[in-house]
């Protein structure tokens, strides 16, 4: 997650909450406000939580939104970690600062804000389109979310064929190769047990 800045028409300044999923690419959320408080991300994050699971961490610079209290204990009770990078070094949130580039450079440099309401409309569908649209070849050139519809059928598949003994040794063993962890393999395909060999 991390933030950008511009100006509507008129010279009043705007910001935007820019989050990404590190593993699909996937753009989930773009909140746009002339305001955007540490409760505010909370908000965010919270109803994205409530979309999608949570990750295990979430990488932020030390920027006092992410850094206040409201943020901090909403980490606590959902179990997400904060990752802080050093400061200074953007580099270490490396995704998110390339989504922030082409953000800048194919939106809010290409676009005359009229106000906020227009702000939104427009910067929403700049987020479908990178989600839909745009091929990646850190995703062997699919869109992100064409790239997450092949992730979970290949899963499924896997699931569907495997004996869950078979099934557990090769997690384990891609665990320790730095393999899919172990809740995105198992969640997607439990219910299906015909082909389970107790």
């Amino acid at each position: 997650m991390d933030f950008t800045t511009d100006s509507f028409c008129d010279g009043r300044r705007f910001r935007t909450l820019n989050i990404i999923d590190d593993f699909t690419r996937e753009c989930l959320g773009i909140e746009v406000d002339t305001s955007l408080s540490g409760k505010r991300v909370v908000r965010v994050v919270d109803g994205i939580g409530c979309k999608r699971p949570l990750p295990e961490a979430i990488v932020v610079d030390n920027g006092p939104e992410f850094t206040s209290k409201a943020f901090l204990a909403w980490c606590e009770a959902s179990g997400v970690r904060v990752h802080f990078i050093d400061p200074g070094k953007p580099i270490q949130n490396a995704h998110i600062e390339s989504f922030n580039g082409r953000f800048r450079d194919e939106c809010l440099n290409e676009h005359w804000f009229l106000g906020l309401a227009h702000a939104r409309e427009i910067i929403e569908t700049y987020r479908q389109e990178y989600n839909e649209d745009r091929p990646h070849s850190s995703l062997g050139y699919l869109a992100p979310r064409a790239f997450m519809a092949a992730f979970e059928e290949s899963t499924r598949q896997f699931l569907s064929e495997v004996p869950l003994r078979a099934r557990l040794r090769r997690i384990a063993r891609g665990s320790r190769s730095g393999g899919p962890p172990l809740c995105l393999l198992l969640g997607a395909g439990l219910k299906n047990t015909s082909n389970i060999d107790d």
